[in-house]
């Protein structure tokens, strides 16, 4: 086992895997920039590094100055957490180079899905459903426009290097092409240095639910249930839970043994996520495989009982996993509190918080790094914290979480807490009669009783 992890992120996932290591008795190293020296990840790690100014590219997107931290503080792992290295088959690499475990899979894991045509093409070669859609980058305007004639309007532009909905323009008709295109691949190049663009058909009114995998270095993967995220705006998750109102036993049992199948095929090791779309007929087809832990591990967690980052870090270790799947025996939901304004289209909302007190009780769990006097950066991912609330039922889950929102106090800043309010009385939702789109018809007017 490590006796030393450097935990190359921020916020509430630093201060997760933290509280994971100190349980396993692994002492820890916080890395941070000069916007984040207060959080509480730094607070409570065994020693904490500096590596520079707020901007990403110069501290938690810096590969030499987090490999100096890792080298002067003796660290023999490095866990990315979510985001910023955390599927970078480089920094993979050079976390192998100095002879430092990285916490995740390998360099060729990673790049034989983390970009997402290399992806559909290994899970098509697997006999994984995938979307119809282009055989690789779309070269120009005329062969994109080609490929969408053939397959059938409306679809949807993808970033090959894409994640978080950046680089994703959805196409009803041809006039509509080139503009969304250019936007596309303009997006794209800012956001991830790529602008490679590929084509597949637009499956409407789709549910997005996902399967946690594991596999261990002996080549065993397993599954741990689904999740079903398909409360999102702009692409963008606000809500998780587990199970999906939406699944079945029979398409739990194909969706995980599909899932299995994609990690088997390239030997996957660690913890991750394979991504699917769900159509009304409850067909479903692969979108794309995070090779990390993703924000909502919380959800299982939950309803298995099930530490995931302690799994991740004993795989890493070469621990073998026990190769049983894992079905729900409880029902959990996730709501992601963001900094920002619902009653403004979400306008992020960076400040000092004035006064914080976490919803608390039976069933009730907050991640989060913040706190009363904690001054919110503009600099990174707006999402302060996530309210998890697990219960025997859903209809008592959400029941649960009605009364964690009431208690959840956020003052100084605007949060989404509002807006999860007005989620959980709306009727669709919690009848379970909802999809990727429910948003887009979804307003927020002030009410005075918030």
């Amino acid at each position: 086992m490590f006796n030393k992890i450097l935990i190359a992120n921020r916020g509430e996932i630093a201060l997760r895997i933290i509280r994971t290591c100190r349980e396993m008795g692994i002492k820890t190293v916080a890395i941070y920039s000069t916007a984040d020296r207060e959080s509480l990840h730094v607070r409570f790690a065994d020693e904490a590094v500096c590596i520079g100014p707020p901007a990403s590219a110069e501290s938690y997107l810096s590969v030499p100055r987090i490999m100096a931290a890792a080298e002067i503080t003796n660290a023999d792992a490095i866990h990315p957490g979510y985001g910023f290295l955390a599927e970078n088959a480089d920094f993979a690499e050079v976390c192998a180079e100095y002879g430092i475990k990285f916490i995740g899979p390998t360099p060729s894991q990673i790049r034989k899905m983390g970009d997402k045509i290399t992806a559909k093409e290994t899970m098509v070669k697997a006999g994984v459903p995938c979307i119809p859609g282009s055989d690789g980058l779309i070269k120009d305007i005329k062969h994109g426009k080609k490929v969408a004639k053939d397959i059938g309007y409306p679809v949807i532009l993808k970033a090959t290097a894409g994640g978080g909905g950046k680089g994703m323009r959805v196409v009803w008709e041809e006039k509509e092409f080139e503009k969304a295109w250019d936007t596309a691949r303009k997006e794209a190049k800012a956001s991830f240095g790529n602008d490679g663009i590929y084509v597949e058909k637009f499956i409407e009114e789709p549910r997005h639910i996902e399967i946690q995998i594991a596999g261990d270095q002996e080549g065993r993967v397993c599954h741990l249930s689904e999740r079903e995220c398909s409360i999102q705006r702009r692409h963008q998750k606000l809500l998780e839970e587990s199970p999906s109102p939406f699944m079945t036993p029979e398409l739990r049992e194909k969706m995980g043994a599909a899932a299995i199948k994609a990690g088997e095929s390239i030997h996957y090791e660690g913890v991750g996520t394979v991504e699917f779309l769900v159509d009304k007929h409850r067909n479903f087809y692969f979108m794309e495989m995070n090779t990390r832990i993703q924000v909502e591990h919380c959800v299982t967690e939950e309803v298995i009982d099930f530490d995931l980052i302690k799994e991740q870090i004993k795989i890493a270790a070469g621990i073998p996993i026990s190769g049983k799947n894992y079905l729900p025996t409880m029902h959990a939901i996730e709501c992601r509190i963001n900094a920002e304004d619902p009653y403004n289209d979400f306008r992020p909302s960076p400040g000092k918080i004035t006064s914080f007190h976490s919803a608390k009780g039976h069933g009730v769990r907050v991640d989060t790094h913040v706190y009363a006097g904690y001054v919110v950066p503009p600099y990174y991912d707006s999402m302060i914290a996530k309210l998890i609330c697990r219960a025997q039922t859903r209809e008592e889950c959400i029941a649960k979480m009605e009364r964690a929102l009431d208690e959840f106090i956020v003052e100084g800043i605007k949060t989404t807490v509002p807006f999860h309010k007005k989620l959980m009385r709306d009727e669709n939702f919690r009848s379970g009669n909802f999809h990727t789109g429910f948003l887009n018809n979804f307003t927020m007017e002030p009410d005075n009783n918030q």
